[in-house]
């Protein structure tokens, strides 16, 4: 009798305990494989409705609708950000006390949607839900489009016309030079940074402009310039206009780590500094001509991120993509991410492809710590099969997470708050962790010795795993049964809003 209630009471408490260590977290060091970082976005461009929309004027739920049909084709294809354009010409594709509302929605400047949505909100909601960083793409300069409909009275042209100059081409500029239009630009941009929960900031090419958009004549800006000499200054008229640019890219920098320091700013200047640097490349010279000092920028670490635009193949030795990537690397005094942009729409077929996965890998050679590219434009993406299917299954067949700022934030991030909640045919994984902190969330899960994981958005609260899975024989024998692995471990991690990731919350089964 005693016998036998000895062994009940020990089956009893081989039961719990069994119970305790499933439901007990188990915070070991991770075995979990290290996940694939590197940045892959696409620009989508509203000027003159490149991208997005794809006119002015068409109704809401059809802008919706453009809008999610791009989210999807990036998140389909394993792309991890969407560098979206909310500021084409001094006006804004979101709600704005600054600018008016962008004559590319509407078809008239400064009438909102309707009904009412604010197109920034909708992007950044919807892009999060698919895992996708949202970078807003700015222009800081630009005060009017030639294919911007009609200069309105709401326009900044009139607004702050004593900021602006009008070129020969249909273009109004803002004056590089002034301290108005400086920080008008940084107001613009802190507006967004502070009350919209972006990934990052992103200006292209366009500083002073390109020749070509005044008839080749020299920018006029001769009253600020004979103020700044009436006024003692002594640099020359091509050092003056750089400095102003120089200022305001440190300024811009600057201001938005103080307010969000996870929030990336990225730059995308032509992709030539200046010919003969290095030797063997030729072509338009930006210092010279677009007062843009971008090596500075770079060297001096003003960025978060810099996408000089490569556009030219690979093998066009007077601009060849390799030989520029390589010497802008060598310019990264500071560490930051080099993620070239590419043009993807230069060929067509296989051609296209092949450079593309061409880039891909040169980078991921050149660049094997943080690597990544930004692809000039969604547009050669959208119903094209083979160069999607080329990138889905070969360098874009696995997900991948944007690399850290490693320069801003080396604490590691604490342990996960994770719920299991156990049936009798799955568990169901869900991670306790406020949006506002996180980028993304990884379950690493091992069937029998066979790791996998999953990067989750981190609007995705929960990930159901069966308890076992039928898993095909390699046998030469096609009509053997499947074999049945068994989940041993679950491992949860957190991406932080720099890229870093979490200690592992462990759980081992035994069921």
């Amino acid at each position: 009798m005693y016998r036998k209630t000895f062994f009940l009471l020990c089956s009893v408490l081989l039961v719990l305990n069994c119970q305790s260590l499933k439901n007990t977290q188990n915070n070991t060091p991770p075995t979990h494989p290290e996940i694939q970082r590197e940045f892959r976005a696409a620009w989508v461009a509203t000027v003159d409705n490149i991208n997005w929309p794809s006119s002015p004027g068409l109704p809401v739920t059809v802008q919706k609708e453009e809008a999610l049909e791009i989210l999807d084709l990036l998140a389909d294809n394993n792309f991890n950000a969407v560098i979206f354009q909310v500021r084409p010409q001094a006006d804004a594709l979101y709600e704005s006390e600054l600018e008016p509302w962008s004559y590319y929605l509407s078809g008239e400047q400064g009438e909102s949607p309707f009904p009412y949505y604010d197109p920034l909100e909708f992007w950044i909601d919807e892009a999060h839900k698919r895992g996708l960083e949202l970078h807003v793409w700015l222009n800081p300069y630009r005060a009017h489009h030639p294919k911007g409909g009609i200069v309105s009275d709401n326009s900044l042209v009139n607004i702050k016309s004593d900021l602006v100059v009008e070129l020969k081409n249909g273009y109004w500029w803002f004056d590089p030079s002034l301290k108005e239009t400086q920080d008008h630009g940084i107001d613009v941009v802190m507006d967004i940074v502070k009350r919209y929960d972006i990934d990052g900031v992103h200006f292209d090419d366009y500083f002073y402009p390109y020749p070509s958009y005044n008839d080749d004549e020299d920018f006029p800006d001769d009253k600020s310039w004979n103020d700044y000499v009436g006024n003692g200054g002594d640099m020359s008229r091509g050092d003056w206009r750089r400095n102003s640019v120089n200022q305001f890219i440190e300024n811009i920098y600057t201001s938005i780590k103080k307010e969000k320091p996870f929030v990336k700013f990225g730059l995308s200047p032509f992709g030539i500094w200046r010919p003969g640097h290095p030797s063997s490349i030729q072509g338009f010279d930006q210092y010279d001509v677009l007062y843009a000092d971008a090596k500075l920028w770079l060297n001096e670490g003003w960025i978060d991120y810099f996408s000089p635009q490569l556009y030219w193949p690979v093998n066009q030795v007077e601009q060849s993509f390799p030989v520029l990537l390589g010497w802008w690397t060598e310019q990264n005094y500071k560490n930051r991410h080099v993620w070239p942009g590419i043009s993807i729409g230069r060929f067509q077929g296989e051609k296209q492809a092949d450079e593309v996965l061409n880039n891909i890998m040169i980078t991921r050679g050149m660049i094997p710590e943080a690597p990544g590219l930004v692809h000039w434009s969604v547009a050669p993406l959208i119903g094209n099969d083979t160069l999607q299917t080329e990138l889905k299954t070969k360098p874009y067949r696995e997900k991948a997470v944007v690399p850290s700022l490693s320069w801003l934030n080396q604490k590691t991030p604490g342990l996960p708050e994770v719920d299991y909640e156990f049936s009798e045919e799955n568990v169901v994984v869900s991670i306790n962790k406020p949006e506002a902190e996180i980028s993304n969330w990884i379950v690493y899960y091992k069937y029998d010795d066979t790791w996998s994981e999953r990067i989750l958005s981190k609007k995705r609260k929960q990930l159901i795993l069966p308890y076992t899975i039928e898993v095909q024989s390699e046998s030469v024998d096609s009509l053997k049964a499947p074999e049945v692995s068994l989940l041993q471990e679950i491992q949860v991690t957190y991406i932080d809003r720099f890229g870093f990731e979490s200690k592992a919350s462990v759980r081992n089964l035994d069921k």
